[in-house]
């Protein structure tokens, strides 16, 4: 067993050394650490505001998410920031937010709550139509049912909003 893993490792490196040492075949893509695969020709992206259309509505939710939209392109891509109008441009809404019990005790009392961030995002990619989408993106944190959504939505919706945002970027700049 130990044999055949190690084969398949020296494998796996030897496959990845010759796919890095080819020519890059004339494909005009740009690849980054950051995992983003940007067109050449694009130098620019916009972010409009995400207005929080959910039922229920958190203050912090709308600036967060948008601010965390151009804080990752602008700090993981070339691309400048542009109002509006950007070879990659994004724009959306947040559509869900809410707090339902996650897990409930054996003598039925919640010990978790679930806080959920829903967001449609439409992208479009002004180099390339064919890969522009429009696309649901949702994410959660646990919190302890013993605390009131407004004692922990401000640690919270950041890391929510990561892990959308993430996904966004990863839609939006990766061609995986």
């Amino acid at each position: 067993m130990q044999g055949a893993m190690n084969r398949f490792v020296i494998r796996l490196i030897v496959g990845a050394v010759a796919l890095l040492s080819t020519g890059s075949c004339g494909v005009a893509i740009k690849y980054s650490l950051s995992g983003a695969s940007i067109p050449p020709a694009a130098k620019t992206f916009s972010v409009a505001y995400f207005p929080n259309n959910a039922t229920m509505v958190s203050p912090i939710l709308s600036s967060t998410l948008t601010e965390a939209l151009v804080d990752m392109f602008s700090q993981r891509t070339r691309l400048t920031q542009v109002d509006e109008g950007g070879d990659f441009a994004f724009e959306g809404e947040i559509i869900n937010y809410t707090s339902v019990t996650a897990s409930v005790s054996s003598d039925d009392y919640a010990l978790l709550n679930r806080l959920t961030i829903t967001v449609r995002v439409r992208f479009t990619n002004a180099i390339d139509e064919k890969a522009s989408w429009s696309q649901t993106f949702s994410a959660y944190e646990d919190y302890d049912s013993t605390k009131l959504l407004t004692e922990v939505e401000g640690e919270l919706i950041p890391q929510i909003v990561e892990k959308i945002v993430t996904d966004i970027f990863q839609a939006s700049a990766s061609n995986w």
